[in-house]
């Protein structure tokens, strides 16, 4: 499109929130065409040109799109749960301009023709934007590396073996040193498989309630073990949604000593605990699963000292079929695009940490993990969410967006809305 004729749209009466720089300020922004054109304190002070369109955003906070790097989007292979247009909906309902895919689909991401795919439903789809990891090991098997160099030039944003820990510590090492070659991040499912059989967390509960149990030793042995291969390669590494203080503490005493380790979590971690099963409630039936109250203490800690880099949704849709079943039978995993930023915000509100740090995990630190863009910048893609971080609502699965409504969150009382969100300057959802 030609600048001249791009479209023009001004925000007004917003308080701008860029984590990137630092900015917070009242003020107002302009998008032409896809891109930030301008924004500042002082921008449209003396008025509105002419055949410039306005969203009055009634000092509604204004901020980078976030950037969720955990989603699960079940195209192609199980679309009857969740397809890429349904996790746009949902994504743009919950602020979420950009996402990125586990590659544990039917046909994996495990070649070219799968991670082209991908892009080119996002591209037909056109909603929010769309990227995908690629496998670290062909057929989520653990033991021969894909092509990782020729993966990262067709668009892979990283490499993971999704919900299966690459748990020989030969592989781990070779995908380590190898993706060091082209600056990709290896994204560890951090659980030993020889611990993890088990249903839920390990302790009273799970005795009660007869269920076997997964210790939080699966989670920390794996992470001290693949901290020290960083040590050996270099590589640059990444643990997914920690779940336990322990964990926590060897990514606390690696970022210490220099090696480059980050880290994710989900809300669910830091908002409910091992109690959430309650009798046998497989909504809250996740991998890793709920942990104890003080793990559930030590993540929120964790996200508020910025050991956690960033949160993700985690977000694993699955049908009725999958969940309502008995507890050993039933699906791990909850959807969480549409609440990823209101459970969040519950940090803020605790006052555990401010708006700008939320947003930083939300935003900047997943974007510099990945080596996309974000910010309110002249010249950045116009990626722009716009919500009221106070008003307060009740969350209710019918009413999501996703497919699927597995979410042990119904009837939670949540403050944070989102009103608005933009995609390279074209709004894609509106309250």
């Amino acid at each position: 499109m030609d600048a001249t004729n791009a479209r023009r749209v001004a925000y007004l009466n917003a308080r701008l929130l860029d984590p990137a720089s630092g900015l917070d300020a009242p003020g107002a922004l302009l998008t032409e065409g896809g891109t930030i054109a301008d924004l500042g304190p002082r921008l449209f002070k003396d008025g509105v040109p002419e055949g410039i369109e306005t969203v009055d955003c009634d000092g509604a906070c204004l901020a980078p799109g976030l950037i969720d790097m955990r989603v699960q989007l079940r195209e192609p292979g199980e679309e009857h749960k969740e397809t890429i247009a349904t996790a746009s909906d949902a994504a743009a309902a919950g602020g979420v301009t950009s996402m990125v895919a586990l590659p544990n689909t039917e046909p994996i991401v495990d070649d070219i023709a799968a991670v082209e795919y991908i892009a080119r439903r996002a591209r037909e789809v056109k909603r929010v934007k769309v990227y995908t990891y690629a496998a670290v090991t062909r057929r989520l098997e653990g033991q021969e590396i894909t092509e990782m160099g020729l993966l990262r030039d067709y668009g892979a944003a990283g490499f993971t073996d999704g919900l299966k820990a690459v748990a020989n510590a030969g592989v781990m090492r070779r995908a380590l040193s190898y993706s060091r070659a082209f600056d990709a991040v290896i994204i560890q499912h951090p659980e030993e498989p020889a611990l993890a059989g088990g249903l839920m967390n390990s302790g009273k509960l799970a005795t009660h309630l007869g269920l076997s149990g997964i210790p939080n030793q699966a989670e920390i042995i794996m992470v001290e073990r693949d901290l020290r291969l960083v040590e050996m390669t270099g590589g640059r590494y990444h643990a997914a949604h920690l779940s336990t203080a322990g964990a926590v503490e060897a990514i606390r005493a690696a970022k210490a000593r220099g090696l480059p380790v980050t880290c994710d979590t989900t809300p669910h971690y830091f908002t409910l605990d091992e109690g959430a099963v309650g009798d046998y409630r497989t909504f809250a039936k996740v991998s890793p699963p709920l942990r104890r109250e003080e793990d559930r203490a030590a993540i929120a800690e964790a996200v508020a000292d910025g050991t956690i880099d960033a949160l993700a949704s985690d977000h694993a849709p699955h049908d009725q079929d999958s969940k309502r079943l008995p507890f050993g039978l039933a699906e791990p995993g909850i959807v969480g695009l549409e609440t990823l930023l209101p459970l969040s915000l519950a940090l803020v509100h605790e006052g555990k940490l401010d708006l700008l740090e939320l947003l930083t995990r939300l935003t900047s630190a997943p974007a510099g993990i990945l080596g996309f863009q974000s910010g309110l910048t002249k010249g950045n893609p116009a990626d722009l969410v716009v919500f009221d971080p106070d008003r307060a609502w009740r969350i209710d699965p019918d009413s999501f967006l996703s497919k699927s409504k597995n979410s042990p969150f119904e009837d939670h009382a949540v403050r944070g809305k989102v009103l608005r969100c933009v995609v390279d300057g074209r709004t894609i959802y509106s309250e």
